[in-house]
This record gives C-alpha cells, structure tokens and sequence, in this order.
C-alpha cells in the first residue's frame, strides 16, 4: 500500500495541517509521498524532510514560532504594488528564509519521502509539477498567491501559485501510484461570521473559500478510484488566514478533532465533510 498525504492551501490556516500532522504520526500514520499546494506546500516540504513523529512535532513547533510579520512584512511594497510600480505587495524574503530555516533538504529530487509541488504558469494558466529542482524556490512558486507574492521564474516559466489551476493536488497522488489517501484540509466546512478587515485577508480568504470548494469536488470525483480520508475541518473556524495568533490554539484543535475522526469508523462520505454550511 503506498499512502499519500495531500495538503492544501490556507495562509496561516496550514497550522491546522500541523495539528492533523501529529494526530496521524501518533497513530504511526506516515507517508510514502506528500503532494502540497501554496501553505499545503511548505508543510509537504518539512514532512518530506522528516515524515515521522519527531518531524510531525518539528512542524507544529515551527509553526508556533511563526508570527504574521515573518510571512506578511509591512513594507513599501505594497503602496507600490497599489500604484503600479510592483507586482507584488509583499516582499518573499520572510517566507523564504524560512523554508530555508526548516528544510532538511536543498533539491526536491532529495527529500528523503517524494515529493510534488504545485505551481500555475501565470502566462498560460497550466498546471506545473515540480518533482526536482531548487526545494525553496518550488514551493515559493506554489506559494506565491497572486497579486501578493512576486512570481517565481524556475526554467523559463513564470509560476505563481498552484491553487490557480488545481485547488487541491489529489489528482497527483493518484497518478503517482497511491492507493490511500490522507487530505489534510485547512479551510472552511463553515462560513466566518464576519468579512476580513485588510485587502491582504480579504484576498487571501477569497483563495481558501475556492480551495476548500474545489476540494470538494475532487475528492467526490476520486473517493471510488482510491481510498480517501479526509481529515475533518476545524468548525467552527472564526480565524483570517492571514492571522498567525491563533496558531498554538489551531494546532491542538485539529490535533483533537482528528485524532477523534481517526478512531472511529469513517461512516460519512469524504467529500461530505468539505460542504460549506451556516451555523
């Protein structure tokens, strides 16, 4: 059996996948692969490094050390980015510095678990899987929410964010041979009770609502090909993907709510769980 962790994207909200990341490594639940888009990449990027419990714990603990200005610096980038001067509104170099921080390897084709990073070529809208290269500049380029992070060039192409031309990468786990799968969703299977008070929130929420939608749908598409477990949404989830305040909170929640799923017998459809609802 070949098991594959698929995350996807959410800002701030990958501190969910951490927590869902130790409750499956303390039931000895590891993976053979990791398939990541934007914040899904750069924690497939630290689990391929160290997929086991000590790495699962590495990963909530870096998370915990994240705070909002280390991902998002106020900076003149984005009053520039406003008048046209840019293409972005914040500068990569925090995001970047730590991926370099946390990465146990310096090429994808290294990492010790496989791995498949999605980006979007901004030029013709397709779908780009890095499977080798330089590890941070992939997974920046599947980070690199459009209109927020500069794009990445990597041989020739220009790649912004892979959530553009596939929400969530299950097609890739798929493809590559996996026979079960563990979706580690970040967003919402409920609506927040109130809009984001920034543009960078209001843009970053709008990515996750289609995220989370998006995952939906594939996961009905696949779930009698493979087998999928789709680990539960946080719900309620009153948190902006862009606040890093909450994270320690996030991280035991899903490790909780989980660990609780992982126990018990799976009797609801997986694409059940991602319905969007109102409480």
């Amino acid at each position: 059996m070949t098991t594959a962790f698929v995350l996807s994207g959410g800002g701030s909200l990958g501190s969910v996948q951490a927590g869902m990341v130790l409750a499956l490594a303390e039931r000895d639940i590891v993976p053979d692969l990791v398939v990541g888009t934007s914040v899904g990449a750069v924690n497939a990027g630290w689990l391929a490094g160290n997929p086991g419990r000590d790495g699962a714990i590495a990963l909530a603990d870096a998370w915990r050390s994240i705070r909002r200005n280390d991902v998002f610096p106020n900076d003149l980038r984005g009053v520039l980015g406003f008048v046209g001067r840019r293409d972005h509104l914040v500068s990569a170099r925090g995001l970047r510095a730590i991926l370099r921080r946390h990465l146990a390897f310096e090429r994808l084709e290294d990492a010790p678990t496989p791995i498949r990073v999605v980006a979007t070529d901004i030029l013709t809208g397709e779908e780009v899987v890095l499977t080798e290269g330089d590890a941070v500049d992939a997974i920046s380029a599947s980070a690199a929410i459009p209109g927020v992070f500069r794009p990445v060039t990597i041989s020739d192409r220009v790649l912004v964010d892979g959530a553009v031309a596939n929400n969530v990468p299950i097609t890739h786990a798929v493809h590559a041979g996996a026979t079960k799968i563990y979706v580690l969703p970040t967003g919402y299977a409920c609506a927040l009770s109130q809009s984001p008070k920034t543009a960078l929130g209001v843009a970053i929420q709008a990515l996750t609502l289609m995220l989370a939608q998006g995952l939906a749908r594939d996961v009905e598409r696949f779930e009698n090909e493979v087998e999928i477990v789709v680990l539960p949404p946080l719900c309620p989830l009153d948190v902006s993907p862009v606040d890093f305040s909450h994270t320690d909170e996030l991280i035991e929640r899903a490790r909780a709510s989980s660990g609780e799923w992982l126990d018990k017998d799976h009797t609801m459809p997986p694409h059940a769980l991602l319905d969007l609802h109102r409480h």
